[in-house]
C-alpha cells in the first residue's frame, strides 16, 4: 500500500493504523482475543486474506508478535508494547465516535452485540457453571443466537450448543445495542416492551449484570455549537490551507 511521503508522525502512524479493518483488528486485540479465529468473529464481513494481510502488516511494524499456538494448530496473536500503545488511540477515537457520531440501522448487527457482550462479560462472577441464553432478534438475518457462558470464557452461538434454556430474549438489534451501552437499563426496556424476558428471576438479574459495560457507553455529553465566527479547531501548527508548518 502507498504511504503518505511525510515525515509527520500522525502520517506515518496513519499508515499502519488508519489502514482499512486495521482499528478493529488492534480492538480486538485489546479485548483479548488471540487466534485468527477470534480475531474474524468480532470482524464480520473481513476476509480471510484481507485479515492474513493486515496481520502480516502488523507483524512487519511490530505492532504484533506471532507465536505457535500451544494446542498444535495455527498461531497465536499478541500486542508488542507497541501495539499496546494504540490502546490509547483506540480509546480516544471510541470516545470521539461515541460523542459526535449518531447510530444508522447499517450499525445494528445483533451478532456483533453479543459478541462484545461476551469479551465484556465477568465469567469469574456467574451464579452457576453454565448459563445459557437464547437471544430471538426479530430484525436480524440470522435471527436467533445463544450465548453459551461457563466460567472462564462466553461465546455467541448461531446453533442451539446443546444446553438447556435459562432465558430466553426477545429484542430488535437497537434495543440490544441500548442495553449492552448502558443507555436504557433491562429494566426499564423490559417495562417499555423493546426486550421481552421469559425464565427465572436470577437469569434476569444475571443478564442485567452483562449489560451496561461498554467502555463507551456512558451518556454522551450535549454537542457544543460552532465557535465564534464559524472556524473549527485545528491542532497546533496547522493552517487552513492544510500545510502544517513544523515545530
Amino acid at each position: 500500500m502507498r504511504g503518505y511521503g511525510q515525515y509527520c508522525p500522525i502520517a506515518r502512524g496513519a499508515e499502519i493504523f488508519a489502514t482499512r479493518w486495521t482499528p478493529i483488528i488492534v480492538r480486538n486485540l485489546l479485548a483479548g482475543c488471540t487466534t485468527f479465529g477470534e480475531i474474524r468473529e468480532g470482524a464480520p464481513g473481513i476476509s480471510t486474506a484481507v485479515l492474513s494481510a493486515r496481520l502480516r502488516q502488523l507483524e512487519s511494524h511490530g505492532v504484533i508478535r506471532r507465536t505457535a499456538n500451544p494446542s498444535g494448530r495455527g498461531a497465536r496473536y499478541e500486542l508488542t508494547d507497541a501495539g499496546a500503545g494504540l490502546g490509547e488511540v483506540c480509546t480516544a477515537l471510541g470516545i470521539w465516535g461515541a460523542r459526535w457520531l449518531e447510530l444508522a440501522p447499517e450499525h445494528l448487527d445483533a451478532h456483533t452485540v453479543l459478541w462484545t457482550v461476551c469479551r465484556l462479560m465477568d465469567t469469574a462472577a456467574l451464579p452457576r457453571e453454565r448459563v445459557v441464553v437464547r437471544f430471538d432478534v426479530r430484525d436480524a438475518r440470522t435471527g436467533r443466537f445463544w450465548i453459551l457462558a461457563k466460567r472462564g470464557g462466553a461465546e455467541v452461538c448461531v446453533k442451539p450448543p446443546g444446553h438447556d434454556e435459562d432465558l430466553v430474549v426477545r429484542a430488535g438489534s437497537r434495543a440490544l445495542v441500548d442495553w449492552q451501552m448502558g443507555w436504557v437499563p433491562l429494566g426499564n426496556a423490559e417495562r417499555a416492551g423493546t426486550i421481552v424476558l421469559e425464565g427465572p428471576v436470577w437469569a434476569k438479574r444475571e443478564l442485567a449484570r452483562w449489560g451496561g459495560r461498554h467502555p463507551f457507553g456512558v451518556p454522551r455529553a450535549a454537542r457544543p455549537g460552532p465557535p465564534p465566527g464559524g472556524r473549527t479547531g485545528r491542532p497546533a501548527g496547522v493552517s487552513g490551507t492544510g500545510r502544517g508548518t513544523a515545530r
